[in-house]
């Protein structure tokens, strides 16, 4: 029987767009909120408003509808908040794809799905509304998560509903809503949701960033952005 992985069964798959932006050079923008950009060091120290100010400046200058990035990405902007670090661990390491456009921005399913679950994780930092696909394939399930939603994307919806493939389904939320961040959609390709309900680890300290890397391989394989070179 032929060997495969999870990730050549996904490069192969035929998904729809998450969002209605083409994610490539004519829509969107390589973003780098990394500690290597000198400005994150301040970045964290800001408010929402005033970080949404600078994001859309970067917009507005390349002429852009989105910016895009964030894959294993080791950030500064989680010193914010508490929710992130405490006595023994200091996560940084981010495990989703970031796209950071407008509020209101619709979500539409990259495959046929269920809700595996949902919730409000209502924490300074935190995902805010968010609901977590689940997706099965000839060889095995994989999960996608959608953090930072409006709340109207929670009302009306239940575990075991029904997704079909390019249905739309949620929309980017707003601050202080969606965990008070500057509107984007966080978008995390899971495979083993290791007993999470609702919620899922999006940034990892390095003793375990091997662990989740495994776990949580490269959102692109989805979203097939030509412009994300890791």
């Amino acid at each position: 029987m032929l060997q495969t992985t999870p990730e050549r069964v996904l490069a192969h798959i035929p998904f729809s767009a998450v969002l209605p932006l083409a994610l490539d050079e004519n829509d969107t923008l390589l973003i780098d909120l990394s500690e290597n950009n000198a400005i994150c060091e301040v970045i964290y120290t800001w408010g929402s408003e005033k970080m949404e100010k600078w994001l859309n400046n970067q917009l507005q200058f390349a002429c852009k509808k989105a910016l895009i990035g964030g894959y294993l990405e080791k950030r500064t902007l989680y010193r914010r908040s508490k929710h992130f670090s405490n006595d023994t661990e200091k996560r940084e390491f981010h495990l989703g794809i970031d796209i950071w456009t407008k509020a209101e921005t619709p979500i539409f399913a990259p495959y046929q799905a269920s809700i595996h679950s949902l919730q409000d994780n209502n924490r300074l930092g935190d995902y805010g509304p968010t609901i977590i696909l689940e997706h099965q394939t000839e060889y095995f399930k994989f999960y996608t998560l959608y953090g930072h939603l409006s709340r109207k994307s929670l009302e009306g919806k239940r575990v075991g509903q029904k997704i079909l493939q390019g249905e739309k389904f949620a929309e980017i939320g707003n601050y202080p809503e969606n965990g008070d961040w500057s509107p984007h959609l966080h978008f995390q390709l899971i495979l083993d949701m290791q007993g999470y309900y609702g919620d899922f680890p999006g940034v990892c300290s390095a003793e375990k960033l091997e662990f989740y890397k495994e776990i949580c391989p490269d959102p692109n394989l989805i979203l097939k952005s030509p412009i994300l070179d890791y």
